[in-house]
């Protein structure tokens, strides 16, 4: 079984070398498994380019990732990637004081964000810092206002 380790660096060694003496590969891809510190956030996250080669990206680079189907776009002033991390997992080890999900599909950089436009039936459309339009969706609107206090 291969299983990608994401845990604080202090404690990787003692970890890798517990799960290797079970029988475990640890790697770093085409992983069966992810073990997840609990409260760590990463500062990269590993996505491919796209001609498919694998791109090391710190997460203050990233101004939303959108999900089309089992595809997540990552959004960068670089360009567009693609992760095969689920949003929900990737939400999970980004820190929530810098990122907030908009819809089932979107979680956006909040210090990315440059304007907050009100649009009808309980919505926001969100201008993004290069210039990408993204919507705050009904069933996320509370949430959203809770989060930005307005």
């Amino acid at each position: 079984m291969r299983i990608r380790l994401e845990v604080d660096e202090n404690k990787l060694a003692i970890i890798k070398e517990k799960l290797e003496q079970a029988g475990f590969v640890i790697t770093e891809d085409d992983e069966d498994y992810i073990l997840l510190q609990k409260d760590l956030y990463v500062s990269h996250l590993t996505v491919r380019n796209s001609v498919g080669d694998k791109v090391h990206m710190a997460v203050e680079d990233i101004i939303y990732m959108e999900s089309y189907g089992h595809s997540i776009d990552v959004v960068s002033d670089k360009g567009r990637f693609q992760s095969s991390e689920p949003l929900k997992n990737l939400l999970t080890v980004l820190d929530s004081t810098m990122f907030v999900r908009i819809s089932n599909s979107v979680i956006i950089n909040r210090r990315k964000l440059k304007e907050i436009i009100p649009s009808f039936s309980m919505k926001f459309k969100l201008r993004m810092s290069n210039g990408d339009i993204v919507e705050v969706t009904r069933s996320y609107y509370n949430s959203f206002r809770e989060y930005f206090r307005i």
